[in-house]
């Protein structure tokens, strides 16, 4: 395909790009306001020899990276031109918390419920390390703090996130498993059937799967070699998960048996339709397998069910009841454990805050939204009717989960919410050029 033949500069696209977090991981999402455009520049340009690029990666040269994205009202706290704020995608020019409605956040996820600073007007920047060692990431997590006290601005709020034991969730899941592969960037380790996906999915100014690039934010310096980041603050409900299991299981086995169906994997990574009867911690230990599967083998769901978490939100060559191509709503996601886990054999909630906290990277802004509404918050696609993501899906009564099965299908009713939306929010994750460009006063000038 032509797409593939596009060159990628990879020393001018920020590493979190290509970044494949390690395991263990260490991290923080530090938040910080702009008080006043200088302040900002300046606090740019100590925190740019920190942040690191794709091809520092693609060279091995990195075992820590440093990521810096900008939300609307960031950028109009540096002072960019409204011609050019102007060309940035509603998302951004909303926020996440005017855009819950297409998110489904209701209930006890609606955005009044949100931590500070999200849904505020005090998340600017956002300033995202993740390290190989807990040394690398403390230092490198200080240096950023020092740097950006030391020209001015404000750190709102630091989220510190790392591995659990054999790289968890905090419902007990491998994390971490699928990666696109994206053409013209850095190989990644695990084994697909997947073709490469055209670098404009992810890179603005890059062709995307139809051939052409998305709009890019104006001036062209500014939004060529950017992407689209949102960040989520997820917190699960471990203990009533626990509950919903045991209630609806005859013993141990069949309890991870449903937790596997729920998911669409054993809780050791392997995917059901490479083990539909019983785990297989071999295969989940071999790269080359545990991500190398399709769905079209398995078009009635028995091996894993269509309404499966990881089989919504990536169909792959599932055959959709309502037409759409897959290949258009793709993401890179990046989910980081926060919080101490429940300790083993508890089903009542401790009280203790515990989650993911989500990041999603797309060159379409709008891709977590039709993701959310169009795969986990419907089952039209997958001929479910009303059903909703077991694990994911929004609030509501009576949901229920089907598992398909010979002589009679199995259905799960009285699903809980197991995770609740702590807050949100849509950033520009700019190129290398672009912030050097916002990082100088006199670029400031510039039309778009």
């Amino acid at each position: 395909m032509a797409h593939l033949d596009a060159p990628v500069d990879l020393s001018d696209i920020q590493g979190l790009l290509a970044f494949r977090r390690p395991a263990p991981y260490w991290g923080s999402q530090v938040v910080v306001r702009i008080d006043a455009p200088e302040s900002g520049r300046r606090a740019l340009r100590k925190l740019l020899p920190h942040v690191d690029s794709a091809a520092d990666w693609a060279a091995g040269r990195r075992e820590v990276t440093t990521a810096v994205a900008f939300t609307y009202a960031g950028l109009a706290a540096l002072g960019v031109p409204a011609g050019s704020l102007a060309s940035f995608p509603v998302q951004l020019r909303e926020g996440m918390a005017a855009r819950a409605g297409h998110l489904g956040d209701a209930g006890d996820s609606a955005p009044q419920h949100w931590e500070a600073p999200f849904g505020t007007d005090d998340l600017h920047v956002l300033i995202s390390v993740t390290a190989a060692t807990e040394k690398l990431w403390r230092d490198q997590v200080a240096t950023a703090i020092e740097r950006v006290d030391q020209a001015g601005v404000t750190v709102v709020r630091t989220v510190d996130v790392a591995a659990l034991p054999g790289t968890r969730t905090t419902f007990g899941y491998r994390d971490g498993i699928s990666f696109p592969r994206i053409a013209g960037m850095p190989a990644q380790p695990m084994t697909t059937p997947e073709p490469a996906l055209a670098p404009g999915e992810f890179l603005l100014g890059y062709p995307s799967e139809n051939g052409v690039s998305l709009a890019v934010p104006q001036p062209d310096v500014l939004g060529r070699g950017g992407s689209y980041v949102g960040v989520r603050k997820i917190h699960t409900r471990v203990a009533a998960f626990r509950r919903f299991l045991a209630a609806n299981a005859v013993d141990a086995g069949d309890e991870e048996l449903l937790a596997a169906k729920m998911l669409g994997r054993w809780r050791s990574g392997a995917p059901l339709v490479l083990a539909p009867t019983a785990d297989d911690p071999a295969l989940a230990a071999d790269p080359n397998r545990i991500n190398d599967f399709g769905y079209a083998d398995d078009p009635h769901g028995r091996s894993c069910p269509h309404g499966a978490h990881i089989r919504r939100a990536n169909p792959r060559d599932s055959t959709l009841a309502q037409i759409s191509d897959v290949r258009l709503h793709r993401i890179l996601r990046y989910g980081a454990v926060y919080g101490d886990p429940l300790p083993d054999g508890v089903l009542e909630d401790d009280g203790v805050e515990r989650g993911l906290y989500f990041m999603f990277i797309s060159a379409r802004a709008s891709a977590l939204e039709f993701i959310k509404a169009e795969w986990l918050n419907s089952g039209g696609p997958f001929d479910l009717g009303d059903e909703q993501d077991p694990i994911a899906g929004r609030e509501g009564e009576d949901r229920k989960f089907t598992i398909p099965a010979r002589p009679l299908r199995r259905r799960l009713n009285g699903l809980e919410p197991f995770t609740v939306i702590r807050g949100g929010e849509y950033a520009f994750l700019p190129s290398l050029t672009a912030l050097h460009w916002l990082a100088e006063p006199l670029a400031q000038t510039a039309r778009p």
